[in-house]
Formats: structure tokens, C-alpha cells, sequence
């Protein structure tokens, strides 16, 4: 899993936090994993973290972004109340978009197997690497099942860029076409309003009350905007 390539990851301003976050995390779930009195040396979490963060950091991205990685951690840790495994979810939240290509549909799932070997590798147990990757893969339609509280937490924490301020929604979308340029624009069009318009379909954007308190109303507002922009 881990390689090394040329950092492109360490400009950026919060890097040293990130990996100091993400060693924090993976120690805890790899002492969680340990048997008692664990063993004498655990895998370094650093070169796990330091890979993840190349490849959040990747030419090719302009919206899945390692900004993109910091704001869906922040919204994980304001939802943390209503997660039954935090650390689970953050770990989902690290894998959720660790693979990424534009012009490919499989990046949810080359994701969830990445997190599933890089995890085990570590030393994290089978059980809650089986259930990071379950998480990553709910991140292809965001409709977690009703009662799904960890599921519920990833999906409104990726979702909550929906709610941004009128310029940071301006910002998102103009993001999110950037990363496919090599699109023809009537494709894009298409595209991309079907995406919008099967999140108008859900029964609910969100589902913890925060998110629904707090960003489902903005949210709608935002994509229906979008949508009227594509079409016009």
C-alpha cells in the first residue's frame, strides 16, 4: 500500500496537523485491535498517513481535494454525537475519496479495497476495516439505511459542501467542472444534472437532525440553482 512518490502533499497548510491527526486515529484503532498487553512494536502510522495524504493531493484532482479531506473530517467531529463508532467514521472519512480518477466510475470501491488492505496491513482489525469500506461505498449514492448511524454521519459530512454560502457553492461547482475538463460542456450538462437531480430525489439529503436542521433547506436551494443554470 504505501509508496513514496515526490510530495506534492506537504505544501499544503495543514499537513504536519493532518498527519499528526491521522497517526493519533490509527493508533488508537490499531491498540483497540492489539490483544492485551499488546505487542511489542505496532506498525508506524505515519508512512499510512503520508501516503494517503500524496494521494489526496494527486494533479488530477480539483475538487476531491486534500481541502475537500479537512472539511468532511471537520463535519464528521461536529456529527460525532451521533456516530456509534467515531473512529470508524473518521477512518472512512480518510478512505472515502483516497482513489480518485475523473473519468472513472469505480473509485468508491478501489477506495474501500485500499482501505481494507492498507488497514489489516496496519494492524487495525478485519471487523472494522470490513466496516470502513462499507462506509466508503455508501459514498456512491449517499442514502445510508435508515438507522445507519455511522453511515449517516459519513454521507451528511460529504454532503455538507451542499450547503455552503452562495460563494463557496459557486466555488464547489466551478471545482467540480474543473476536474472534468475533458468533458464536451453539453455532456457535462447532462451529466452532471442527473447528479443533482437524483440528490433532489432522496427522500432527505441528510439524515442526522443536525443536518437536516442546519443544511437540508440551503442545500436544496443551492441545487436547484445549479440546475436552473445548467439548463437555461
Amino acid at each position: 500500500m504505501i509508496r513514496m512518490p515526490e510530495s506534492r502533499a506537504a505544501a499544503h497548510p495543514r499537513y504536519e496537523a493532518l498527519l499528526a491527526e491521522w497517526c493519533e486515529l490509527l493508533r488508537r484503532c490499531q491498540e483497540a485491535t492489539a490483544p492485551h498487553g499488546g505487542p511489542a512494536e505496532l506498525p508506524d502510522p505515519a508512512p499510512y498517513g503520508r501516503d494517503l495524504l500524496e494521494r489526496w493531493a494527486e494533479p488530477q484532482r480539483r475538487y476531491h481535494t486534500l481541502d475537500h479531506l479537512v472539511t468532511v473530517l471537520a463535519r464528521t467531529t461536529e456529527l460525532t454525537v451521533y456516530a456509534h463508532d467515531p473512529d470508524t467514521v473518521a477512518l472512512a472519512a480518510w478512505f472515502h475519496d483516497a482513489v480518485y480518477r475523473p473519468d472513472r466510475s469505480e473509485n468508491e470501491e478501489r477506495s474501500a479495497a485500499l482501505a481494507v488492505r492498507a488497514l489489516t496491513e496496519a494492524g487495525v482489525g478485519q471487523d472494522r476495516a470490513a466496516e470502513v469500506a462499507r462506509l466508503v461505498r455508501l459514498t456512491v449514492d449517499h442514502d445510508p439505511a435508515d438507522g445507519d448511524a455511522d453511515g449517516e454521519v459519513l454521507c451528511d459530512a460529504d454532503l455538507a459542501v451542499l450547503a455552503g454560502d452562495p460563494a463557496q457553492y459557486a466555488a464547489y461547482a466551478a471545482a467540480v467542472r474543473e476536474e472534468f475538463a475533458f468533458v464536451p460542456d453539453d455532456a457535462f450538462r447532462a451529466g452532471r444534472s442527473d447528479i443533482l437531480r437524483r440528490l433532489l430525489d432522496l427522500p432527505r439529503l441528510f439524515r442526522t437532525d443536525y443536518g437536516r436542521d442546519q443544511w437540508e433547506g440551503v442545500a436544496h436551494r443551492n441545487i436547484a440553482t445549479e440546475l436552473e443554470l445548467l439548463e437555461a
